[in-house]
């Protein structure tokens, strides 16, 4: 089992071990069976479109921002729903097993879901009753499943708006304070897919107000574990794939007793979230970790540090070697690049310009390198460099912060700024950094952010002290 840093397992991480016997079954069985549930998955889904557009059809907008009532819910909330569980039905999840009782609305406004592992975990909507869910607003633009969103009357959210994320607190908040006129709201706390061996950090929009939750848990006790699909291993299409040729696919919907939170837990939503995910992870036997998905990258807070569980210089670090680079000629190219970064010409390279700086006989390790940093065929020499120098201990502390310091104090007065430090952290780990401003203080607690300062906070400071080891210990695995 992949671990981070020898301790809680991956949970960004996720392959299907077949024998040679299940892959022949496998490709027999699913070359019937995909093609066949597909087509009635498909036909499912088209038969739901269309209701949920008669279902809102001659409401006016103002009509479509309060909860809709009557005959329109009681008859097409019942289709939607027996349409729902015919798309499931057809993919081979024949049976939902239910354990323990679900809490009605005025119990627990919001029922928070956990491992997020699949976008087959929509499943539990069909278990639940279609309670309205949160979701990205790129899903509204998808064929069908926008219909079925506006339908499902969901808070929809903008993770790159900030308007649109302070919309979508204001909404549900609106909702589960609501006093029983909006209908339970579900929640996947984790933000994002896991393989399941362990939760991540929960997100704090469902406990922002302060309201009793009801914990769920998702168990998909199947041999092989073909649904689930995160950041890295088998892809979409192969956990349908696998999935859709077994003859069934087993899952238990658990419902726990309702949490009823704290003064002090109402009062903190992140204290909230942490002491449900504890609890539900101890339900799970899975531990309960710091990781998170921020942008490309999963991570591991350290404060309020990203540090990647998967560090780019890890990558590049391997990849040069499998591409003839030593140890010792990778640090002769490393202090290259350096003393270029220091004669004051562009540090942004292209992917053929690496190619030539690295030595290298293959454009496509280059373009991979480029790849880990950023989303096109470039990257920063600056971020580069300190990244594979921080992780692989080429420099010492005090030389790395000092070459460090140079390229980032913008001012050029020996003095870092809070963007001076953001930008001079993400470079030393490797990944962009949100959320400075706690390191920032304490490192101006400690006097003038100079470069004596951030070197007396990296060596000394409780916390941070430990983040250029944890980074070394990574490349070591």
């Amino acid at each position: 089992m992949l671990t981070c840093n020898g301790h809680a397992p991956h949970p960004f991480v996720h392959e299907v071990s077949l024998s040679r016997v299940q892959r022949i079954r496998g490709i027999i069985l699913g070359s019937v069976l995909f093609p066949v549930r597909i087509t009635l998955a498909t036909l499912f889904f088209l038969l739901a479109w269309a209701f949920a557009r008669l279902g809102l059809a001659g409401l006016s907008d103002s009509e479509r921002a309060e909860p809709v009532k009557g005959w329109r819910r009681w008859l097409f909330h019942h289709i939607i729903l027996f349409l729902s569980r015919g798309v499931f039905f057809s993919v081979g999840f024949f049976w939902i097993k239910v354990k323990g009782r679900q809490a009605g609305l005025k119990e627990a406004p919001v029922l928070a879901v956990a491992p997020h592992s699949t976008f087959l975990d929509m499943l539990v909507l069909c278990a639940t009753g279609l309670p309205t869910v949160v979701s990205r607003s790129e899903n509204t633009k998808l064929p069908v499943i926008g219909a079925l969103l506006e339908f499902n009357q969901s808070v929809i959210v903008s993770r790159k708006d900030p308007e649109s994320r302070k919309k979508c607190v204001s909404q549900i908040r609106e909702r589960v304070t609501s006093n029983g006129r909006w209908p339970q709201m579900l929640m996947f706390p984790e933000g994002t897919t896991t393989n399941g061996r362990a939760l991540i950090k929960f997100k704090p929009g469902a406990f922002l107000a302060g309201v009793p939750i009801q914990p769920v848990l998702l168990h998909y006790p199947n041999k092989p574990d073909t649904v689930r699909w995160t950041w890295k291993g088998i892809t979409w299409f192969e956990a349908l794939w696998h999935t859709t040729s077994q003859l069934y696919t087993s899952v238990t919907v658990e419902f726990l007793p309702v949490y009823t939170p704290s003064p002090e837990e109402q009062e903190n939503p992140d204290l909230y979230a942490e002491n449900v995910q504890k609890l539900m992870a101890t339900a799970l036997d899975v531990p309960a970790t710091d990781y998170v998905m921020e942008g490309r990258f999963p991570v591991q807070k350290l404060g309020n540090i990203s540090l990647p569980l998967e560090p780019p210089a890890q990558e590049t670090i391997r990849l040069l070697l499998q591409h003839g680079l030593c140890s010792a000629r990778i640090e002769t190219v490393m202090n290259g690049m350096i003393d270029s970064c220091h004669s004051g010409q562009s540090t942004m390279v292209t992917a053929d310009h690496l190619t030539a700086l690295l030595g290298l006989a293959d454009e496509k390790a280059a373009v991979k390198i480029c790849s880990l940093y950023s989303k096109d065929e470039s990257v920063d020499l600056k971020r580069l460099c300190l990244s594979v120098s921080a992780i692989s201990g080429l420099r010492s502390l005090p030389s790395l912060v000092h070459t460090a310091f140079m390229w980032y104090d913008s001012d050029r007065d020996g003095l870092l700024s809070a963007e001076d430090l953001c930008g001079l952290m993400g470079a030393l780990v490797g990944v962009p950094q949100y959320e400075i401003a706690e390191m920032y203080s304490a490192l101006t607690n400690r006097g003038r952010p100079t470069e004596a300062s951030l070197q007396d906070l990296l060596m000394t400071h409780p916390i941070y002290r430990t983040l250029l080891p944890i980074l070394s210990a990574r490349m070591r695995l």
